[in-house]
């Protein structure tokens, strides 16, 4: 059975390590009948065989004795949960699977090994030599005299070693465990621990070659099957297993809760590789100018960053330095609207809808309309170009799911235009596009959406994706398509209506063609919410123009959509105002000594 994950170690042959132990009470002779509380000492720690203890509170308080830097292991207890259950703040249930070879299932032809050959130990030096090679896989070693001791007396135990013909280097090694000479045991079984290969073998194939020849050896014995303990996300072992004939069965192996297991039973700390496009970008940026970076909530993009003193919390582009009071004005849109018209900011005429006859004259009255809930984020619930009363009632119902008010807005004509500004200044434009398809002559509506939303998924770290909703059914029957329908050849079809980028839309850069007007707008419109970092949502008719209409204000714009404009470091250079950057030629070790002096 295995108990290391080799991923530590590539040229581990995909297998996991693990190790056993022989308990000082327990008998190293044959016995009549099945014994009771069988543990068996292998050095770096026991292996406990849970079946043997009639009694589950026995059990826990054997593998609560575990020694120090030790690693026991209880295999095949009958309830594993029950016993968890005795000491549920020492022990937990092994994330492994285990897997067995049936012997009269499995008669296979090993092939002929080129450039070693497996042996069983022949001597001390053997011992250290497995021991280097346990120690090369990251794996607990065992002290030399257990090891011979066992080969020496304790017939249940079967070490073989892998060789190389030209020099005798011990390539690997794999433990064995005979259930039957050790136990008596009825289900006439064996098993396999301690596979471990020299990560710095050149041969290939030393794993497998083990696995095979401990195989045939209880094969050889009589014995019913073998099994072996694999850890369920060691894809590579599986793998290997699987090919070797071995196949899955329930049953669970028990540890203690120590230092050496704690991978097992805790989540491993957040880094920023763990951290969403929006919420990395703005990390490094921090990281390359020296600016500590510790991970709160990677899934939220929450962060801390500090400097000399300075500490500040993010989440993604939000910071401590945007209040309460901004984030309420930005999160009710028609809040935010009545804000930046009484700024003297152009908006569309509107409405608070009230689900009567008068939302359906206001409706008449301008023609056409876009629905949204009064408060929301990434385009939920916007229904855009409605212009006809039953289309108005579905919309006004799709709206009223994600939030009790909703808003009716003048549907303005134009581009959908973002701009991202922070502190008082627009760092970044974009006109954003809502998501469209492009006919092959061979695939339906349907899958182009399916494979242009992976596309986008892909290229956002899964934050874009083209929803399959009633909108996008809508808007491609309003086209004259259905889903169903093969687009021809080159035949562009916007599924979309909104140009939201959570929702498929695409992005593109026009900082450099914006008119000045509309980067006025834009930093008046966030002056006067009282927003230090905002996306300004602006419709125009032409980037190049100073016409618009104000849409929204968005407190945390998804910085990394704009790059290669500088957004992420403005950010930064308003958390940390005077903190000069990293040049970009330092090397990394003049870096890590800039983070050194951070807290």
């Amino acid at each position: 059975m295995t108990d290391v994950d080799p991923r530590q170690d590539p040229a581990a042959e995909t297998t996991e390590a693990i190790t056993l132990a022989l308990h000082d009470a327990s008998p190293p002779h044959m016995v009549d009948a099945m014994a009771d509380d069988v543990v068996l000492e292998l050095g770096w720690g026991r292996l406990i065989f849970g079946q043997t203890f009639a009694d589950p509170e026995r059990l826990a308080e054997v593998l609560r004795q575990e020694g120090q830097g030790r690693r026991d292991i209880c295999i095949y207890a009958r309830e594993p949960h029950v016993l968890v259950s005795k000491a549920p703040a020492e022990l937990f249930i092994d994330p492994s699977h285990t897997y067995r070879l049936r012997f009269a299932d499995s008669q296979e032809t090993a092939p002929a090994l080129r450039g070693f050959s497996v042996r069983t130990l022949e001597s001390r030096v053997d011992a250290d030599e497995m021991n280097r090679v346990y120690v090369r896989c990251a794996m607990v070693p065992a002290p030399n005299d257990v090891i011979w001791d066992n080969h020496c007396h304790q017939d249940a135990i079967d070490y073989l070693v892998a060789v190389r013909d030209d020099d005798g280097a011990v390539l690997g090694t794999v433990t064995g465990i005979d259930h039957k000479v050790l136990f008596s045991d009825p289900e006439n079984g064996s098993s396999l621990w301690t596979l471990a290969v020299d990560p710095a073998a050149t041969v290939p194939g030393v794993g497998a070659a083990l696995t095979r020849s401990l195989a045939a050896l209880y094969r050889e014995r009589g014995r019913a099957y073998m099994d072996l303990s694999v850890a369920h996300d060691n894809t590579a072992a599986i793998a290997l297993y699987e090919k070797l004939g071995f196949a899955r069965v329930p049953v669970m192996a028990v540890k203690r809760k120590n230092a050496i297991n704690e991978p097992l039973f805790t989540h491993p700390p957040e880094t920023v590789d763990d951290l969403n496009p929006y919420a990395r970008i703005i990390a490094d940026e921090a990281i390359r100018r020296g600016i500590w970076v510790e991970v709160l909530d990677a899934e939220a993009g929450e962060m801390r960053l500090s400097h000399g003193g300075r500490s500040v919390i993010t989440r993604e582009s939000l910071s401590e330095y945007t209040s309460a009071v901004a984030m309420s004005r930005c999160d009710d849109k028609r809040l935010t609207r009545r804000i930046v018209s009484d700024a003297g900011i152009i908006v569309p005429r509107g409405r608070l809808a009230t689900f009567d006859e008068a939302d359906h004259e206001f409706l008449a009255e301008v023609g056409d309309v876009v629905v949204k809930p009064t408060r929301g984020e990434q385009g939920k619930g916007i229904t855009v170009g409605v212009d006809g009363p039953d289309e108005l009632d579905a919309a006004l119902a799709r709206a009223r799911e994600q939030h009790p008010e909703v808003l009716i807005e003048q549907r303005a004509e134009g581009d959908d235009l973002r701009l991202v500004v922070i502190d008082g200044k627009v760092v970044a434009a974009a006109l954003r596009r809502p998501a469209e398809v492009t006919g092959t002559g061979r695939h339906t509506v349907r899958e182009l959406i399916d494979a242009q939303s992976r596309r986008r998924a892909a290229a956002t770290g899964g934050e874009s994706r083209i929803p399959m909703d009633a909108v996008t059914e809508t808007t491609v029957k309003e086209a004259g398509w259905s889903f169903d329908d093969v687009l021809p050849e080159g035949t562009r079809l916007r599924v979309r209506r909104t140009a939201n980028l959570h929702q498929g839309g695409t992005i593109h850069d026009v900082t450099a063609t914006v008119h000045p007007e509309l980067r006025s707008v834009a930093v008046a419109a966030a002056d006067a919410i009282g927003v230090p970092v905002t996306g300004i949502d602006l419709l125009v008719p032409d980037v190049t123009r100073p016409e618009y209409a104000f849409i929204e204000a968005n407190e945390r714009p998804g910085l990394a959509n704009h790059e290669p404009q500088p957004t992420a470091k403005a950010f930064v250079d308003f958390l940390f105002p005077g903190q000069p950057g990293i040049p970009q030629n330092w090397t990394p070790e003049e870096v890590d000594r800039t983070k050194s002096d951070s807290p």
